[in-house]
């Protein structure tokens, strides 16, 4: 998402940061899969892992979750309907997604999973960019 905001020129407008739901990879950079997959198409990837907070709803606009599962476990740190409702599926914004809007996790398969969801993500992220340059970011 940090390479389509500054590719769309909205360094200034947009801040992203990246934050799992779990502690087991706090500080540790994105897998080397996902790495080779962003390389291999001139992205670099070059955060390290954080856990997410309560106090991330009250800093952002806008938290995507991957799945509907961590979706519910954002919403649960929710202090109320407003914080709650930042919280959205990523591939909302996928315009080629089906009714399953889940990213898979490719962790324990091969690169071809990473490729995949490399394109899903990357899909969603430029859907979320069109939606953002529209001041649509309400659903539909």
């Amino acid at each position: 998402m940090r390479h389509r905001v500054a590719e769309a020129g909205l360094d200034g407008a947009i801040v992203v940061e990246s934050a799992g739901t779990g502690s087991w990879h706090i500080g540790e950079p994105a897998d080397r899969r996902a790495r080779a997959q962003a390389r291999a198409r001139g992205i670099a990837m070059d955060g390290t892992a954080r856990q997410f907070v309560a106090a991330d709803l009250g800093r952002f606009d806008l938290i995507l979750a991957m799945d509907p599962q961590n979706a519910a476990d954002l919403r649960a740190l929710a202090r109320g309907a407003d914080e709650a409702a930042k919280v959205r599926l990523l591939r909302e914004f996928d315009p080629t997604a089906s009714s399953d809007l889940s990213v898979p996790d490719p962790y324990y398969g091969g690169p071809e999973g990473f490729a995949e969801v490399f394109e899903m993500v990357d899909r969603a992220c430029r859907g979320l960019i069109e939606h953002l340059r529209a001041g649509r970011l309400a659903r539909g």
